[in-house]
């Protein structure tokens, strides 16, 4: 055939920074390996790979001999590399210093690894705003893949979609290819010739045309069920010899293949957006359910397919406002962003410099900044991973200027305000040598982050239960899909029975100094499932914040006059900071208390990634004794200290109070959704001292806590590998 139909096929391989190693090392053998050993059988094919840096770093560590072969078909000609964002950043969430910086820094890797040619890069998600074009063009790139959910958003129709667009910013051009939506979903889900008979319809009716493949490797065995159908049952090797018998009309290429042969189908400009299930995740969850709903109507009256091209979910952004948490991530990546470019413009540079720019870029890697068919920001070890590698990129900026936690310098101690999370109001930040707290005094005088430097956690990275539009599913139950093999997105499978029992929702931010009310008689039960009600405006009510500093010594006041109960009430909380300490020391000071009032006082801490569910994670009292494992509910009485250990991070959290106190402490479990299916996650451990208040004859009444933070068990395994290392 004169003019044969190109068929691209790009494969996108990524596991996200923080996975577990077990997860990286399944998805090798299941999905990487068995693969290439099928697809190097094939010699009359090309195809096109990316692999984010985060699991290529992996693979080359763990395993260099599928890196030499991957090295080994690229000189051959039979594998184009795809280049892309280092660590799989979304773009538009980072600054453009970055966009540049993580492509080009992954562009030399791959060079210098693999030889590759890097010619066109995998846009992350396929999120796209029209602004990227230049920063792509900056960094070398000359081509990207996005979903035909784009274009058609653009007003293209699908019979426009069979080659590639030229766009255009700032006068910097970019080739931006169509992947096809049709493909997406049958492949590997429909018998090969499926694909055969919609392709030849293709060539048929678009002579010479381009079609796009563009999706993810782990469909091809790492998914439910894929291993079994694509290996197993040979459904790979039956795609492969469908293509290879169809080569008269039909060319497997590459993307720069197609580029340089075929000329583009015109100009376009793309509206923002991603494919079309994450701009549907990305609305608020009543208006999910919202276009679900019409979205059914409307396929029942046989309209949907009319009317689909024309409709539009929400604005990838907007994750940062449907899950707030993200959005402290994503403030404090900016931070650490801001800082170190302040640095390179103050002359800083060397090892500790490119050091902390490496951390960076892996703690902008995307999969905990949203959430939709995987478990993303539901998943702890992965937010945790993201502030592991911010706090320790800021350790590095601190070591720059001998500020660091490292023994034998300097202790110092910090306070300032700012808007450090870009909400318009300004938020004080407490910071030592071993802490860094960030305090949101209009926002109930919450501590929002609270970071451990010398272990590089963040002991807030917690997560609010909340509504979920696929909650309507886990209270229907679970279904198959089918006899078929189903698309993750078409199967509800529970990975836990009883689900539908463990949903609840909290009205509140799971942070710390939550400064609740109830009623004298509330339950341990009622306030774990967020059922107890409020009786006080102090948990979300704006505190005015006052700024104290001595020698070694900062403090913040918090002051707010409130109601409990239709009375008035004035509360004074005070966090105190020392330097060199790590600890904190949180004051409350309640006045104008009601004689005859009955104020039962309970602010809550809330403590992330403390797994639960091992012994060696437990809850230990004054003496060290263990009282049990971190996931069960306590409820104690006459108390002074509650310590939380986690001895495989190394780390002991100790609660201590000035008068005697009693202390509820429960597990913080979410119901959300994955690949896997439905299952429960335990976010954090909420420990709650209350108190039902007596006041003085002057209408006053106070306590001090005392939180400490030892993290000697670590820094002791730390020095004992390097020491180990050394020798």
């Amino acid at each position: 055939m004169n003019s044969p139909l190109r068929l691209v096929l790009a494969f996108h391989n990524h596991q996200p920074i923080g996975n577990f190693d077990g997860v990286f090392e399944q998805a090798y053998q299941d999905s990487y390996l068995p693969f290439l050993d099928v697809f190097q059988r094939y010699e009359q094919l090309q195809i096109a790979i990316h692999t984010s840096g985060s699991l290529m770093e992996w693979l080359d560590a763990n395993h260099p001999e599928y890196v030499d072969r991957l090295a080994e078909l690229v000189a051959a000609g039979r594998i184009e590399i795809m280049g892309g964002a280092y660590f799989e950043p979304i773009l538009t969430m980072i600054p453009t210093r970055d966009r540049i910086g993580q492509i080009t820094s992954y562009t030399h890797w791959l060079e210098q690894r693999l030889g590759a040619e890097i010619r066109g890069m995998w846009m992350p998600e396929r999120v796209w705003e029209q602004s990227l074009t230049r920063d792509v063009v900056a960094a070398d790139i000359e081509y990207t893949i996005l979903d035909d959910f784009h274009f058609k958003n653009a007003g293209l129709t699908q019979s426009a979609l069979h080659g590639y667009y030229v766009t255009e910013d700032d006068a910097q051009i970019l080739n931006v290819l169509p992947g096809s939506e049709p493909l997406r979903y049958s492949i590997p889900f429909q018998e090969p010739q499926n694909t055969i008979d919609y392709l030849r319809g293709v060539a048929h009716e678009h002579p010479g045309a381009v079609v796009v493949f563009g999706d993810d490797g782990e469909k091809f065995g790492t998914w439910p069920e894929t291993k079994e159908h694509v290996y197993d049952r040979g459904w790979l090797v039956q795609f492969f010899d469908a293509l290879t018998a169809n080569l008269d009309w039909l060319r497997v290429t590459t993307p720069s293949e197609a580029i340089q042969n075929v000329p583009p189908l015109g100009k376009l400009y793309i509206p923002e957006g991603s494919y079309r299930e994450m701009t549907e995740w990305s609305l608020p969850a009543d208006q999910l359910e919202a276009y679900q709903d019409a979205q059914h109507e409307l396929q029942d009256q046989g309209l949907w397919d009319r009317i689909a091209p024309f409709v539009r979910g929400g604005y990838w952004r907007n994750f940062k406002v449907k899950y707030p948490e993200t959005d402290v991530m994503y403030a404090r990546m900016q931070l650490v962003s801001q800082r170190l470019q302040q640095f390179v413009e103050s002359g800083s540079t060397g090892d500790l410099v490119e050091q902390a720019r490496l951390e960076l870029y892996r703690g902008q890697c995307n999969c905990s900044y949203w959430h939709g068919a995987f478990g993303g920001t539901y998943l702890p070890h992965l937010r945790n991973a993201v502030f592991q590698h911010l706090i320790a990129a800021d350790n590095l900026l601190d070591q720059v200027v001998n500020r660091g936690w490292q023994e034998g310098q300097e202790p110092w101690v910090t306070l300032d305000a700012a808007d450090y999370n870009f909400d318009g109001r300004p938020e004080v930040r407490l910071a030592n040598n071993r802490l860094l707290a960030l305090v949101a005094p209009v926002q109930g005088g919450q501590i929002y982050e609270l970071d451990i430097k010398s272990i590089c956690h963040n002991l807030q990275a917690s997560l609010t239960r909340r509504p979920e539009a696929y909650h309507r599913q886990v209270l229907r139950g679970p279904s198959d899909g089918g006899d078929d093999v189903a698309s993750i997105h078409d199967k509800v499978v529970f990975k836990q029975e009883g689900l539908d029992q463990r949903l609840g929702y909290d009205s509140w931010q799971r942070q710390s100094l939550v400064d609740h009310f109830f009623d004298a008689g509330v339950t341990l039960a009622e306030v774990a499932t967020g059922q107890a009600v409020e009786q006080g405006d102090f948990v979300q009510g704006a505190y005015e914040a006052r700024l104290r500093r001595s020698a070694g010594r900062v403090q913040l006041q918090l002051v707010r006059v409130g109601e409990v109960a239709g009375q008035s009430l004035r509360i004074t909380k005070g966090i105190t900071v020392n330097a060199a300490d790590a600890v904190l020391e949180v004051a409350y000071l309640l006045e104008d208390i009601p004689r005859d009032g009955n104020l039962h006082f309970a602010p809550e801490f809330n403590f992330a990634g403390l797994p639960a569910g091992a012994d060696d994670r437990f809850f230990r009292d004054g003496d060290g004794t263990s009282l049990g494992q971190l996931g069960q509910q306590l409820d104690l009485q006459q108390t002074h200290e509650l310590g939380l250990v986690d001895q495989w991070l190394g780390i002991d959290v100790g609660l201590a109070c000035d008068r005697p106190t009693a202390i509820w402490t429960y597990p913080v479990e979410t119901v959300s959704q994955s690949e896997g299916g439905f299952e429960l996650v335990h976010q954090a451990v909420a420990v709650v001292p209350h108190w039902h208040v007596v006041p003085d004859a002057e209408g006053r009444w106070s306590v001090t806590l005392r939180l400490a933070i030892n993290t000697q068990q670590a820094e002791q395994r730390s020095h004992d590998q390097a020491a180990v290392v050394s020798v």
